[in-house]
């Protein structure tokens, strides 16, 4: 026994070893090791498998383990208690990492120590749910974000000269997917012995997180060369041609508004805003509504399970089309993915069932996912390196704020699911309508304006 125990765990050691080494050759793959984009694909790993525990723990308390009633109560307090204070706070994110260009490393290892300092206190308390949880969840919500912010201005730091933005910020997120299912069945196991252990399976995590964000390259502090993107509605100092063009004094204070990046990125922008708000409303609305009413029959708990693996298969999905198509025709593509989206949310309204539902949760999943690729290549075409982390700092805000009130109307109508399908279709068809106009009043641009800088 004792000889079979030990050859068993020698052949389990060799295979854990076995694939790290291929899971290291994956991510350092075309120069990614060289220019230190491994490891952040590694953090943004880890860093997605620490949120997803948290998510365990979160929804195990105030969604499963009540009354439908009551559960929708408690998510409504968590919406009001965490998501409106975001909502302010997220606009003040992107300015304030434009005054830390240095800092960058140190800011996402306090993101991860907050986390694990947050997610060791929710293990005391999460038992009986009460009102001390809500605070501690804000907290989490606002350093998950802000490291999300982070992750996405450095990636233009840590870009290899074989891969272009899009594929390597694909990598990334492909990366983030993967260790998130993972972190689903390691969370269920965890919860198994008790409520409070997957909180402290994140904390954990976060604590490894923490050390490794300041083993990331040097080059991430590096602001050499950049320069805030001005977010501005100023018109007066185009040129000729209605394009932007590059201006090196202080403008005038006007109302702030992102046109000044260029109409193409303003177009996705606008676009991935009524498709982040599509899944934001989706996420919320059908967890409530498969709860209660069941579609085609089937148990709520696997009527859920396929709808959420539904929407990872399309995440997944969009990520892996993304990287294949890399930058050909990003404008047509952020619009095509929301007319998609439109089409199957309008079909799913009319024709109600398993194989809709299913259906406008993988698309949705996969437009976005998709779409944010495009955004990120227009941000690469049309935004110069000296604006361009600023540019991203902001698009990430605007995305996560769309995702904030998409979850807030999934949450005050009524469970009905052709009434709340229709009224999303409604929405992101206006947004379709506004973002088609606007593509062909722009054309098929190839030749990209410049953004004023200050």
């Amino acid at each position: 026994m004792v000889r079979t125990a030990s050859a068993a765990g020698l052949r389990t050691g060799k295979l854990v070893h076995g694939t790290g080494r291929r899971i290291r050759r994956a991510t350092s793959a075309e120069g990614a090791g060289e220019s230190g984009l491994a490891k952040l694909i590694e953090l943004h790993a880890l860093n997605s498998f620490g949120d997803m525990l948290i998510t365990i723990a979160l929804a195990s308390t105030i969604f499963f383990s009540v009354p439908t009633g009551e559960a929708r109560g408690r998510v409504a307090l968590y919406l009001l208690i965490t998501m409106a204070p975001f909502a302010l706070l997220a606009p003040v994110i992107g300015p304030l990492l434009d005054r830390l260009p240095h800092g960058r490393r140190a800011a996402m290892a306090m993101s991860m120590l907050a986390r694990a300092v947050l997610a060791w206190t929710m293990a005391g308390v999460i038992s009986g749910g009460g009102i001390a949880l809500y605070p501690e969840a804000l907290g989490v919500l606002v350093a998950s974000k802000a490291y999300g912010v982070v992750r996405s201005v450095v990636v233009p730091r840590l870009l290899p000269s074989r891969l272009s933005l899009v594929k390597a910020n694909s990598r990334v997120t492909l990366a983030g997917l993967l260790a998130t299912g993972v972190a689903a069945a390691v969370g269920g196991l965890l919860h198994l012995i008790g409520p409070g252990w997957p909180l402290r399976g994140a904390f954990l995590v976060f604590v490894i997180g923490t050390l490794m964000a300041f083993h990331l390259p040097h080059a991430v502090d590096s602001a050499k060369g950049e320069q805030r993107a001005v977010l501005h509605a100023e018109v007066s100092a185009e040129g000729p041609g209605g394009g932007s063009h590059l201006i090196h004094h202080k403008p005038p204070k006007v109302k702030a508004s992102l046109r000044t990046v260029g109409p193409s990125v303003v177009l996705a922008l606008r676009a991935m805003a009524g498709m982040r708000w599509l899944v934001g409303f989706l996420v919320f609305f059908l967890a409530f509504l498969l709860r209660t009413d069941p579609i085609g029959g089937l148990r709520p708990t696997l009527a859920l399970g396929l709808v959420a693996l539904a929407a990872g298969t399309g995440n997944a999905l969009g990520s892996v089309l993304g990287s294949w198509l890399r930058t050909r025709g990003p404008e047509a593509t952020v619009t095509a993915m929301l007319l998609l989206a439109t089409c199957v949310t309008a079909a799913a309204a009319l024709w109600y069932g398993v194989v809709t539902v299913v259906l406008v949760a993988a698309v949705s999943g996969m437009a976005a996912s998709f779409g944010k690729l495009a955004l990120d290549a227009l941000i690469q075409r049309d935004v110069p390196e000296a604006v361009r982390t600023s540019a991203f700092a902001r698009s990430e805000t605007l995305m996560q704020m769309s995702w904030v009130v998409g979850g807030g109307v999934g949450i005050v109508l009524p469970l009905n699911g052709v009434l709340g399908l229709s009224i999303a279709a409604s929405v992101v068809g206006l947004v379709l309508l506004w973002t088609a106009r606007s593509l062909l009043r722009l054309g098929l641009r190839r030749h990209p304006a410049a953004p004023r800088v200050a």
